[in-house]
């Protein structure tokens, strides 16, 4: 399921800064956010299409912001809450003056942008991030969104499987809840131990 490309690119970008910025668990385990700003970078690069400038230490600051307030979004969709996903989307969208403008840079051809062309990294990057997310809730998709389903991990996804199942964060977190699975089905049924 791809929501369109640019639009899955800063979807996945999101994600990315989402789980890296919010402290929280990951993978059963605590997990303190990586505020850095080349973890940061490193996180919007992982698209592929994104070449984004090292941000400094206070535009990752106030990048971490708007991260807490995205984590909440994917939360609200995650127990069925729309209205308050919207609703924060929509107070995001204000806060960063989100607004769509057709850029072209980089030899790419023209594509929307959700922010003005003179914002700052962080606002720009965040006006980005609730406007994708936006158009995700807007539409028959916004299911898609979610806080992974294997314990003591919330970090979030955008589910862009083929047929919408998809409930973890990664591909290890899935095999951990499997395993868990497994070994209390032994369990349960005189299997033995470990």
């Amino acid at each position: 399921m791809d929501f369109d490309s640019h639009l899955s690119d800063v979807v996945g970008v999101t994600v990315h800064v989402v789980n890296l910025l919010t402290p929280g668990h990951r993978r059963g385990q605590e997990y303190p956010g990586d505020a850095t700003p080349a973890g940061v970078a490193a996180a919007f690069a992982a698209e592929g299409r994104f070449s984004y400038r090292m941000p400094s230490d206070a535009e990752v600051v106030e990048m971490r912001g708007y991260t807490d307030r995205l984590h909440s979004v994917f939360a609200a969709v995650d127990v069925g809450d729309l209205d308050t996903a919207c609703l924060t989307v929509n107070a995001l969208m204000a806060d960063t003056h989100a607004m769509p403008v057709l850029s072209r840079h980089g030899g790419e051809p023209w594509h929307l942008h959700f922010h003005a062309a003179e914002a700052g990294w962080a606002i720009g990057s965040g006006a980005s991030m609730a406007t994708s997310l936006a158009v995700v809730l807007g539409g028959p998709t916004a299911d898609r969104l979610g806080i992974c389903s294997a314990s003591a991990c919330d970090r979030v996804f955008a589910d862009t499987s083929r047929n919408g199942t998809r409930r973890f964060c990664s591909v290890a977190c899935q095999n951990r809840r499997k395993a868990a699975a497994f070994r209390s089905r032994r369990r349960l049924h005189g299997g033995g131990g470990e």
